[in-house]
């Protein structure tokens, strides 16, 4: 008897089907079986299930004689289900990797529940993915099972059938089946969820749901939308006829309005003639199903009004929306005209005031946050403002720590008297670059991929950046930090504007330059890391050949196992998919279970490289950081080519590599295993890599940055010797050093 039967209905979807399939029998979680219902679809989908069964024993397909619709065709495959759990999954979606892996963890931790709700992320025609917004509730409910009336919330999910897996021998006894119709999950998930006495939530995104730029049934313009009463009657006739669960009528009358004002509030739902119709059946059945002494919520009482009604209140919904739009319009442009033109741009700077920020007003961070200490420990006189995006950034601030909110009226008056600005991400367009002020731009690390002008022959790279208008802010830099040679000819080039590079080193390294191996123990013992264990830390960046730039390349609960006991690992994602779907897709769930850390959210990087024994990392710049800690560095490049062809690169990073490249996971897992990832080979390339990148970072760049930029003293005496030219320059060959 296999754990997950997978049922999957198959219609009209030849160019989505192949993807479904190898979703499901590609898992590295194999006790499953597939019953694929061949709903008489008029192209090739027979043929391409035939094949799949005949080449997997898993498979196994139904042909029907006829079109039957998508709920009886899931009916017809439940007889064949013989799993412990049944799983629905429509033949245009496809399963996440790994997903059967943790939903199998996860019933086996909670008890063989019998409902389990999983996460999913909506992935758009155009490219895009986005996360189901109401994924805290899973997370929130992730402890033991309950029942939906006692964490009622689990309702306001959506109430589709394909974001669940269900104990067979739960919904053969209660009798589950699907009706025909356009809206068959509705009276399928609510009783299923209301009759269920033990629920549990996985906190993991388990299912890609396509959102097709044509083809969904649900988004065609036909009268069958009229079938979603009859849905939600059968829902009414179902809580008749068990008293038990007669409380939950004033729910789901609400539900009920709710879903018939959303379809009707949808231009391309209904055909203009039948929406009037549509109002007064909705009604009728508003009417009909209400609870006696229930009040009606704000929202639903147009229900209880006119046709005509509704549509007065929809326009004057849009209307005012538009009035408010303009109006904010007119706001923006008179906030801009007054920062343009304020008296105050004419008064004399402030000559003991700099401003910082750091990664787009995110908090005291990066190079500017080690300037700022630097400068209030050696230069006390110099007043410190950072600029912060929003309030809710403030609640982590150091102490003392005097901040102004982006656009307020406070930051429009530091910044027109300020005489240093530092900041490692570009200031705003509509900020004045004044004479006599000093900007200094930090940047983020040593460059491997392509910045700035070198996008311009990089189209895909450079989706989403206005070049023209990265350089014109550019323009306002009057000093670039660097950290090796390398940098300064790739920022001379990238960015050719009229600038000084200040060979200063980085000065968020200084922490890193020296440190002893028990340098990083308060971080680990704040991450939970156990007392003795080496630290694997697995920081991957982002993609520019995936328009969310996340691309899966390492199963990390499999990595965690075959690191073994007595090693962590710790996960650190990049800035950009923090806020994405990528910590759904497992890595929530294994940090929650305690396979791995997860060290995202950690506001100061170089924390996490102290805690961490060795670094593994594709091209991350963050290789570039840790390399002064003389700490072991692999990197898993099984995508070298398709990353450096889709952003461009400056040094073939596999050919300098900072220790033992691993071209797969095979690879990766081999050099863990026998002990390769710290032998002398690994020390040799690591000592090259720090003499070429680090040779700037002596543990006083701050410093250094504050007494020749703030105080005039100066500059520490560079070192001898000509610009080591990068492997792979792109024609930086031409630039020379001052």
């Amino acid at each position: 008897m296999p754990r997950f039967s997978v049922v999957v209905p198959v219609h009209k979807v030849q160019g989505y089907l192949h993807a479904c399939l190898d979703s499901v029998l590609g898992q590295s979680y194999r006790d499953i079986e597939v019953i694929a219902v061949d709903d008489r679809s008029p192209d090739g989908c027979g043929a391409i299930l035939d094949a799949y069964a005949a080449r997997d024993e898993r498979v196994r397909v139904l042909h029907l004689p006829e079109n039957v619709g998508l709920g009886r065709a899931r009916n017809a495959g439940l007889p064949h289900a013989s799993g412990d759990y049944l799983l629905f999954l429509d033949s245009d979606d496809t399963l996440t990797p790994g997903a059967l892996r943790a939903l199998a963890d996860r019933l086996d931790e909670t008890g063989d529940p019998d409902v389990l709700v999983f996460d999913y992320a909506r992935t758009y025609w155009w490219g895009g993915t986005r996360r189901n917004v109401l994924a805290h509730v899973l997370a929130d409910n992730a402890g033991a099972a309950f029942t939906a009336a006692e964490r009622p919330e689990i309702l306001d999910l959506l109430m589709v059938v394909w974001n669940k897996a269900y104990r067979r021998d739960f919904v053969e006894r209660e009798g589950f089946a699907f009706p025909p119709g356009y809206y068959e999950d509705t009276p399928w998930t609510f009783p299923v969820m209301l009759s269920a006495e033990r629920i549990a939530t996985l906190d993991r995104i388990c299912l890609y749901y396509r959102q097709r730029r044509q083809g969904s049934i649900l988004s065609t313009t036909s009268r069958k939308h009229f079938d979603v009463h009859e849905q939600y009657a059968r829902v009414f006739r179902f809580v008749d006829a068990r008293p038990a669960l007669a409380h939950w009528r004033p729910f789901l009358h609400a539900k009920m309005g709710e879903h018939c004002l959303d379809i009707l509030s949808k231009p391309d739902r209904l055909p203009p003639a039948d929406r009037g119709e549509f109002f007064r059946r909705t009604a009728e059945m508003f009417h009909a199903h209400r609870p006696e002494g229930v009040r009606v919520p704000a929202d639903l009482r147009v229900l209880e009004g006119s046709y005509a009604g509704y549509v007065l209140r929809r326009q004057a919904g849009r209307a005012g929306r538009e009035l408010g739009r303009r109006a904010r319009q007119a706001r923006t442009a008179t906030a801009a005209r007054a920062v343009r033109t304020r008296a105050a741009l004419r008064r004399p700077l402030d000559p003991d005031l700099a401003v910082y920020s750091a990664f787009s007003h995110r908090g005291v961070l990066g190079d500017p946050a080690a300037i700022h200490r630097a400068a209030r420990e050696i230069a006390p006189h110099i007043r410190s403002v950072w600029v912060l995006a929003d309030e809710e950034r403030a609640a982590g601030l150091p102490p003392d720590t005097e901040y102004v909110l982006l656009d307020s009226p406070g930051y429009r008056r530091a910044v027109e008297r300020a005489t240093y600005f530092v900041n490692n991400v570009n200031w705003s367009g509509a900020l004045v670059k004044r004479p006599g002020s000093v900007h200094v731009h930090t940047h983020q690390g040593t460059p491997l991929k392509f910045m700035g002008a070198d996008l311009l022959g990089k189209p895909g790279a450079r989706h989403g950046f206005d070049v023209p208008q990265m350089l014109r802010r550019a323009d306002r830099w009057d000093y670039s930090l660097v950290a090796n040679r390398h940098s300064e000819l790739v920022w001379e080039r990238a960015f050719p504007c009229h600038f000084t590079s200040l060979r200063s080193g980085s000065p968020r390294n200084d922490v890193l330059v020296g440190a002893g191996p028990d340098s990083g123990r308060a971080v680990r013992a704040r991450l939970g890391i156990p007392e003795g264990d080496t630290v694997v830390l697995y920081a991957p960046t982002r993609r520019d050949y995936r328009r969310d730039g996340l691309v899966e390349r390492i199963d990390l609960a499999r990595f965690a196992a075959d690191l073994g006991e007595g090693r962590t690992l710790v996960v650190r994602l990049h800035p950009s998919l923090a806020d994405g779907p990528a910590r759904g897709l497992g890595l929530a769930e294994l940090h929650r279970r305690g396979v791995l850390v997860d060290a995202t959210d950690e506001p100061e990087v170089q924390e996490v490289l102290l805690a961490a024994d060795v670094l593994v990392t594709d091209y991350s710049a963050l290789m570039f950081d840790y390399a002064n800690l003389d700490r072991p560095i692999v990197l898993h490049a099984d995508d070298w080519d398709a990353f450096r062809a889709s952003r461009g690169a400056y040094v073939d990073i596999t050919a300098e590599a900072p220790g033992h490249v691993a071209r797969s996971y095979r690879e990766l897992a081999y050099l863990f295993d026998s002990g390769t990832w710290r032998d002398g080979e690994a020390r040799r390339l690591r000592s090259a890599f720090r003499e070429r990148y680090c040779e700037f970072d002596d543990g006083r760049a701050a410093e250094r940055v504050v007494r020749a930029l703030m105080l005039g003293e100066p500059v520490t005496e560079r070192p001898p010797g000509p610009a080591r030219l990068p492997a792979q320059a792109g024609g930086l060959g031409r630039l020379t050093t001052s």
